[in-house]
């Protein structure tokens, strides 16, 4: 599959879009990724479907807050441009699990040290020196704090959390949990119907969750909560949880222990 996001005018990030779909090496880390956490480890895909969904959510979601008056770190502290804050959330968003590529476990470290190569490769001649170190740091940083625990220290860093967060529709949970094993992990993770990124009605961004159960909420509690109260977003984001329909879907049979 070709990596796609909606490109607007950005320049920079047209070319940055190219250069990941020209890069092989970059589609088999991503491959590498997937085998660890889906054949090994028996969890949720982290691979390059999981890079399309966040790199498309965290796009929405930088873009969502700029409009309504957040401005990125990359311009408050650097100097950048708002344009320079959505190649680094897209590229922390292709970089973030490269690391599972090495070990699940604590994964968002081992991602520093492929993150740091790729990044200066997929970023030269796009930017020059100073601005290039700065770039790739500043996508460092959202690597490393996309875990729930980890404080964001830029909002970019925190769009990078939030949107990894999102995608948890359908069994696509971020929450590991074993594959045909009945337990909250795993109920929880069927009931995400549809997640929607939208202008919020008092604050610049509004996810939407829709759930086919309550057991749903789950979800949206453990991982989506746990990771934006860890980030600078929390002034900027609210969060609604609705069921649709009268009659809640019925997620599994029966339960022994």
């Amino acid at each position: 599959m070709k990596f796609k996001i909606p490109l607007r005018d950005n320049k920079k990030l047209k070319v940055l879009v190219n250069r990941i779909n020209a890069d092989q090496e970059l589609f088999q880390i991503w491959k590498c990724a997937n085998v660890i956490a889906v054949d090994r480890s028996g969890i949720s895909d982290h691979g390059e479907v999981h890079v399309c969904i966040v790199a498309n959510a965290a796009l929405r979601i930088i873009r969502l807050l700029v409009k309504g008056g957040v401005e990125p770190s990359v311009v408050a502290h650097h100097g950048l441009t708002s344009e320079d804050a959505e190649l680094i959330v897209v590229l922390a968003a292709c970089l973030h699990d490269t690391g599972i590529s090495v070990h699940r476990d604590h994964h968002e470290k081992y991602s520093l040290f492929i993150a740091f190569r790729k990044a200066r490769e997929l970023l030269e001649g796009v930017y020059d020196e100073p601005d290039l170190t700065t770039m790739v740091s500043e996508t460092l940083h959202a690597i490393v704090a996309h875990d729930a625990g980890e404080k964001c220290l830029t909002i970019e860093a925190g769009v990078l959390k939030i949107a990894d967060a999102t995608d948890m529709t359908l069994g696509r949970s971020r929450i590991p949990f074993e594959s045909g094993k009945v337990n909250i992990h795993s109920v929880s993770a069927q009931a995400v119907d549809v997640v929607n990124i939208m202008k919020g009605r008092e604050k610049p961004v509004c996810i939407e969750i829709k759930l086919s159960n309550s057991a749903g909420i789950f979800q949206v509690d453990e991982l989506l909560r746990n990771k934006l109260k860890n980030s600078p977003l929390t002034p900027f984001v609210e969060v609604t949880a609705k069921i649709e329909g009268e009659v809640e879907r019925r997620l599994f049979d029966s339960y022994t222990i």
